[in-house]
């Protein structure tokens, strides 16, 4: 039978911005690279209060059952010979924020870290629709608009530019849906965190928002286009980064993101990163297989297959709340999982497997296969518990079954408390534990 929502008890996180900035601080290197505070965005240290009258459990289902659309909004990029400017997150699902400083001198803001998405935009004064936190491009004197003949600004969809080369580079875009959209002024300015500034850096600056579907946070795009943060920063810091996402439950979240070589884990096993030009954002990997317990999942033949015209393959992706596989691959799993469990099962809201459970209880070890590296999943990883440990979800689902039904995404729940380490420059991917909370 199912169990209502109410049989969790997870600790409330619902507190003030104000005081949990007190005992809050960005972290700093003495390098020329960088490594910037990572924070869950309901977090204390977060800005952003969850939703009123939610239990955190609550607000984690509420944020997976965003899931596929996130998914189904991954592969509707279009074939670019560079990502568009401020395509940002068009789904209010972001759950990593990172601080940094915009202009000169530096304005705290608190932006969405986003591997699948090349944008880097802010909510900027004046705004519109937007929250309370914003940039004043007034009060930076490195701040500078660009001008419509600048080649950027031909990367930006919905753009607005008068016959005048000289007028600035504006667009317009729709997201969610035709009652969604925001207006820009593409922009650039001094961007610091940690111990380094990337100079110039290229961002949407946004003037007006209306509905629901964007997010007013601002956005810090890590993915593969020319435009992402990680692509604008080559020259420093050579196409690397890594982060350490915390856990749900860690009461501070925060984890850190570095860019650059130096301070990265020497020791690490790495997958090769696969480019898929119909989908250039995004970050593939070679998934090859996944073990239940000491049972080798069967995988019918095509399943884990890599596609440049479908889009199938698998991606690793920080924006998405629950690893999501193609519905055969994840009801091998689930029931293979299951009968090693051997409880009675339950559902909740996006999970289907759930169950009664004591702390002494043990329960299989799922690990998934890529090419040269293999990721074995704690528990933490694997199941979401209620606070007492008398209810547990197996924290995964399968892709909605839709057009769009192709892809696995490993999520950012499975990435909690590693280090995952992102080499453009040699296309690799690595990861490496590490408790981050």
């Amino acid at each position: 039978m199912a169990l209502p929502i109410t049989a969790f008890l997870f600790i409330s996180l619902l507190i003030s911005a104000t005081h949990a900035f007190e005992s809050c601080k960005t972290s700093e290197l003495s390098s020329d690279d960088l490594e910037l505070s990572v924070l869950h965005m309901y977090g204390k240290c977060s800005p952003f209060s969850p939703p009123k009258h939610e239990t955190w459990l609550d607000t984690v289902l509420n944020m997976a059952e965003k899931d596929p659309n996130r998914v189904n909004y991954l592969l509707t990029q279009k074939t670019v010979t560079a990502a568009p400017i401020a395509s940002g997150q068009v789904l209010n699902i972001g759950n990593y924020i990172v601080r940094a400083k915009l202009g000169t001198p530096g304005q705290l803001m608190y932006m969405v870290m986003d591997t699948s998405n090349d944008a880097v935009w802010v909510p900027c004064s004046g705004c519109s629709g937007c929250s309370s936190t914003v940039f004043n491009p007034s009060l930076s004197t490195s701040y500078g608009s660009m001008d419509c003949k600048m080649a950027q600004c031909t990367q930006v969809r919905g753009l607005s530019c008068p016959n005048a080369e000289a007028s600035p580079c504006q667009f317009n875009q729709t997201y969610g849906g035709v009652d969604s959209s925001f207006s820009a002024t593409l922009s650039q300015d001094s961007f610091t965190f940690g111990g380094g500034v990337v100079p110039n850096l290229a961002f949407g600056c946004i003037n007006s928002v209306s509905g629901r579907a964007v997010p007013p946070q601002g956005l810090l795009g890590l993915g593969r286009g020319s435009m992402s943060l990680v692509s604008q920063s080559q020259s420093l810091y050579s196409g690397v980064f890594s982060y350490c996402l915390p856990s749900f439950k860690s009461y501070y979240f925060s984890g850190s993101l570095k860019l650059g070589p130096s301070g990265q884990p020497k020791n690490i096993k790495t997958t090769p990163l696969i480019r898929n030009p119909r989908r250039p954002s995004l970050y593939y990997v070679n998934l090859t297989g996944i073990t239940v317990g000491k049972v080798l999942v069967p995988v019918a033949p095509g399943l884990l297959d890599f596609d440049t015209d479908t889009g199938a393959g698998t991606i690793i992706d920080s924006g998405t709340v629950i690893t999501r596989f193609k519905a055969p691959l994840y009801t091998a799993l689930r029931d293979e999982f299951r009968k090693q469990v051997g409880k009675e099962v339950s559902s909740l809201g996006a999970f289907d497997t759930c169950f009664m459970a004591t702390n002494e209880d043990q329960f299989p070890v799922v690990t998934l296969h890529f090419t040269g590296m293999d990721l074995k999943l704690p528990t933490e990883n694997t199941l979401i518990h209620s606070s007492s440990g008398s209810l547990a979800c197996l924290a995964m689902a399968a892709a909605s079954s839709n057009a769009y039904s192709v892809l696995n995404v490993i999520a950012n729940l499975q990435q909690q408390n590693f280090r995952i380490l992102f080499d453009l420059s040699n296309s690799r991917l690595g990861i490496s534990r590490e408790i981050c909370n």
